[in-house]
């Protein structure tokens, strides 16, 4: 079964992704794609108190995201494949030249980053790369919930600057 979300989620696994996406959604399979809590138990650890039993809970770096992609369209169960910033769907997206649509989920309030919804804040370079990724050709939509309308990214972002030359 192919993977049904691809999220970017600041917060990685929490009970929206969980409970709010994942039970009805149906998913069995969840994949948290991150470099640094790939190479950390504890994280790991930690993540995994917030899943129940019944969903399986993997941990990837980047690298091996995209080399195991297959494996997770092949699976069987529906799947949720996280990242927690958009520079890490960006190389997941470059990497398996597979995945159509992206799901933003929540960017939340810090230093630098401009509110453009409830739950998605952004700095000026990652308007960049949302604008980035959807060069791609993948759809990109703001959704924090399924019973949410998915925004297209183009209409939070507005049109992009224009370019100056000197």
């Amino acid at each position: 079964m192919p993977v049904t979300l691809y999220r970017i989620d600041d917060r990685l696994i929490h009970g929206q992704v969980v409970v709010g996406w994942g039970q009805p959604l149906g998913i069995g399979l969840i994949v948290l794609v991150d470099d640094n809590v790939a190479a950390s138990d504890w994280e790991q650890d930690l993540y995994r108190m917030g899943v129940p039993p019944e969903m399986e809970l993997r941990f990837a770096d980047v690298a091996s995201a995209v080399r195991d992609h297959a494996s997770y369209s092949a699976d069987r169960r529906a799947s949720i494949v996280v990242t927690g910033d958009i520079a890490t769907m960006y190389r997941l997206v470059e990497g398996t030249g597979a995945i159509n649509q992206v799901n933003v989920g929540g960017i939340h309030h810090r230093a630098g980053r401009a509110q453009k919804m409830r739950y998605l804040f952004l700095t000026p370079d990652e308007e960049t790369q949302l604008r980035r990724l959807m060069s791609t050709g993948v759809k990109v939509s703001a959704q924090d919930v399924p019973a949410a309308r998915p925004v297209p990214i183009e209409d939070v972002l507005g049109p992009a600057p224009a370019e100056t030359t000197g």
